[in-house]
């Protein structure tokens, strides 16, 4: 019996590498749980918009300028979501911390990759480049990526997968982040979309 694949949305805000990982996945079959139907930005120049489009995904962009408040703007996402029948969101560079109303909806079901290995380097503030400016500001000696899902506080999720990245001498901000990308996000991320939308299956055939 052939299960229909968990729908999924990627939500993002920049460039999209993550996104355009979680796309090779899927045409390689590392990812065969899940179909990425959806890209949601709150930024309508965000390059990842144009990723989707040459994908043939559909897209959509939320702007917070165009709401009244916070809720306002997860509400307009929600809506969407459910327009679209998204079961498994995954968040690729999204800048905007979802508050519990968004995060309740969706339980477990909201996935998030992470540029340093939790519990270090994260939380409010932690982002981007700075994440690697603090690594290496402390001198670690291992960074990396971690995976985990989303709630209601900043990377504060249950974690489900991590990969270390050896720090090198004479790394910079810039350095360490194209190699964590490169060695960790780019190939924890697909595979946490498979395994979570394996487990969505599941769940949904013991029902």
């Amino acid at each position: 019996m052939l299960t229909k694949k968990v729908r999924t949305a990627v939500l993002v805000s920049g460039g999209g590498t993550n996104l355009q990982a979680i796309i090779d996945a899927e045409k390689a079959g590392i990812i065969q749980s899940a179909e990425v139907v959806l890209v949601l930005s709150n930024n309508a120049d965000a390059y990842a918009l144009e990723r989707a489009e040459k994908a043939g995904i559909k897209t959509a962009v939320v702007l917070k300028k165009d709401c009244r408040d916070s809720r306002d703007f997860e509400d307009r996402i929600l809506k969407i979501l459910k327009e679209e029948g998204i079961e498994l969101i995954v968040l690729a560079g999204f800048m905007s911390i979802l508050g519990k109303e968004f995060t309740d909806v969706y339980p477990e079901r909201i996935i998030n990759v992470h540029p340093a290995l939790i519990p270090s380097f994260c939380g409010e503030g932690f982002y981007g480049l700075k994440v690697h400016e603090a690594a290496l500001e402390k001198g670690v000696k291992v960074t990396g990526a971690t995976v985990h899902f989303v709630n209601e506080i900043p990377d504060g999720g249950r974690i489900i997968s991590q990969k270390a990245v050896y720090i090198k001498e004479g790394d910079t901000p810039e350095t360490l982040q194209k190699r964590v990308m490169q060695e960790a996000e780019w190939k924890l991320l697909p595979e946490a979309v498979e395994s979570v939308s394996k487990g969505i299956i599941k769940q949904k055939e013991a029902q």
